[in-house]
């Protein structure tokens, strides 16, 4: 069977979800359309651009063409040495215009911890972020996505990466520019942290980028992902529908997407959802495309029922259904 032909019967076949399966939140958002959009990860394809099978130039064709989807959200590390590089960043926004293709943010990884106790190498961090801010900036991007690691006791590491990324957001403000955090490991993937960080910094240009499945602190040392999103949701700029490995039904087998997205719209979020696969068992470009597009399908199709029925914001069970 050819991909697109697999894309298109996988996400017609997961798309059939019972009205009950949506709790009163979902329900409720329903009267106000386009309640989100989905974006594509470029991580998403990170085995196949690894390969060379695709070359990061043809992000955007595999987004618009073979996904038919027009948001995505770059990876530094699949063009590190173009940051400052006009000319490729010149072709990079002109494939993307010539698509229709919206850029959103560019996630940066490997360039020093914004939460380093040395001091000198906490301001050469920040300092090696501006670049991605400037190539965020000229590709149209709403943020870029940052870490914040650091080192020491819970409250050292609070103010350390505080510090840091308040020099960073301030520097991304003068761009007119978001700096955003993911829990991405360590104390960052502690919701309760990773906002005592966000009220530290106090500042409207930062933010979260809640990722489903990024709450393991260290090793077998996990945080409670429901209660993250749920603390993570309110300083939210983007969001990552993280994904690993799927059961028969196409349900997330440690996230369930349902209970996810309540939280993500009950929280008011009216932004992009990104696709985000990291599993090894299913085609990267088949599950990227389905896990969340049939979501999304279902979202149109019970919505659309609910208007017509005159049912919007009724009752509805907790958020069943999902994996």
């Amino acid at each position: 069977m050819k991909r697109r032909e697999f894309i298109k019967k996988t996400a017609t076949a997961t798309g059939a979800v019972a009205l009950s399966g949506y709790s009163s939140a979902f329900l409720t958002s329903c009267s106000k359309s386009n309640s989100f959009e989905i974006s594509l990860a470029e991580w998403s394809l990170h085995r196949e651009l690894q390969s060379g099978k695709i070359d990061h130039l043809d992000f955007y064709s595999v987004a618009k063409n073979e996904l038919n989807i027009s948001a995505v959200e770059y990876v530094n590390s699949f063009f590190f040495d173009k940051a400052k590089d006009k000319k490729y960043l010149n072709e990079m926004k002109q494939r993307a215009d010539d698509l229709g293709v919206q850029s959103l943010l560019i996630m940066c990884d490997n360039e020093g911890n914004l939460g380093d106790p040395d001091s000198k190498k906490r301001i050469e961090s920040v300092e090696n972020h501006y670049k991605w801010a400037e190539a965020a900036k000229f590709l149209g991007c709403h943020s870029i996505r940052v870490n914040a690691r650091s080192f020491g006791s819970y409250d050292d590491q609070i103010e350390l990466a505080a510090d840091g990324l308040r020099r960073l957001t301030e520097f991304g403000d003068t761009l007119g520019l978001n700096t955003i955090v993911e829990n991405h490991g360590g104390l960052s993937s502690n919701g309760k942290w990773l906002s005592a960080v966000m009220e530290r910094v106090d500042h409207p240009r930062v933010g979260t980028l809640p990722d489903f499945g990024n709450f393991r602190i260290e090793g077998d040392e996990w945080y409670d992902r429901y209660q993250g999103m749920k603390e993570l949701m309110p300083y939210a700029k983007a969001v990552s529908a993280k994904s690993h490995e799927f059961d028969s039904n196409g349900n997330e087998t440690k996230s369930d997407y349902y209970k996810m997205m309540d939280i993500v719209l009950d929280a008011g979020y009216k932004g992009f959802v990104g696709i985000e696969y990291e599993g090894s068992s299913h085609s990267e470009m088949a599950v990227s495309y389905t896990h969340l597009r049939a979501h999304e399908t279902d979202s149109y199709l019970v919505c659309s029922l609910l208007r017509e029925k005159k049912m919007v914001g009724g009752g509805g069970g907790g958020g069943g259904g999902g994996g």
